[in-house]
């Protein structure tokens, strides 16, 4: 099975929808994935990544399914201690990095700058949320990766349109990356596709592959203004 995550396009976080810009980008994504054979459509509640992958159901013409722990990330101090940058997990990336701390350690939740941070509870719920998923896809967690539990070695594609921080959180699990290591690594753009490719032999368990990294090559050069001025 493949996973095709793309973030949303470009925002009004105030209403929690898509610019006129973004809404071009979604357009532009949308004709972009019918390159994929995407069979399914899967979404975070929130608007602007229901509204990206509302462009995609209708060129794909798929209904949109909701999963709701992909909303975006919440951060901030837990008991109004103030923490670095108010917890805001990208400028902690780098600002770890920045002291030469690893980005791979496994207890990142332990560091000062996460321990007493809702991003870290935030991150957990979507690593549980995203086993559950997988599982009903037909992929169940063993160990550190997972088993196909499928009946036979079709290739099958999805598509699941989030965020920025919940897309990290959930890749970083299927790739075994820590979080803030997936923050610094993936600065994704809007509507940048990023593809993981899950064994699809029955009862293999092996790494999952990244096939694609944060492609936004659609939003970009003649296309942007091709679809703009349609």
């Amino acid at each position: 099975m493949r996973i095709v995550f793309v973030r949303h396009g470009d925002p009004d976080y105030a209403h929690d929808c898509l610019t006129e810009k973004g809404l071009i980008q979604a357009k532009q994504a949308a004709v972009r994935l019918r390159e994929e054979g995407i069979e399914e459509i899967w979404a975070s509640p929130m608007g602007r990544a229901q509204q990206t992958a509302a462009a995609a159901s209708e060129e794909l013409g798929l209904p949109v399914k909701t999963l709701d722990f992909m909303h975006e990330l919440n951060w901030g101090s837990a008991d109004g201690e103030p923490i670095f940058s108010n917890g805001h997990p990208w400028d902690i990336a780098d600002e770890l990095a920045r002291q030469n701390w690893n980005l791979n350690r496994t207890d990142w939740p332990e560091h000062p700058y996460f321990k007493n941070n809702i991003v870290t509870e935030n991150v957990r719920q979507v690593e549980e949320g995203i086993d559950k998923w997988l599982e009903g896809l037909g992929y169940v967690r063993d160990g550190f990766y997972y088993r196909s539990t499928l009946p036979d070695n079709r290739q099958r594609t999805v598509a699941l349109f989030s965020h920025g921080g919940s897309s990290a959180a959930a890749m970083g699990h299927i790739l075994n990356l820590p979080f803030p290591y997936v923050c610094a690594l993936l600065h994704l753009e809007f509507t940048g596709i990023t593809i993981i490719r899950m064994d699809r032999n029955p009862g293999a368990v092996a790494l999952p592959c990244l096939e694609l990294g944060n492609d936004g090559k659609h939003i970009h050069g003649t296309s942007y203004h091709r679809l703009a001025d349609m």
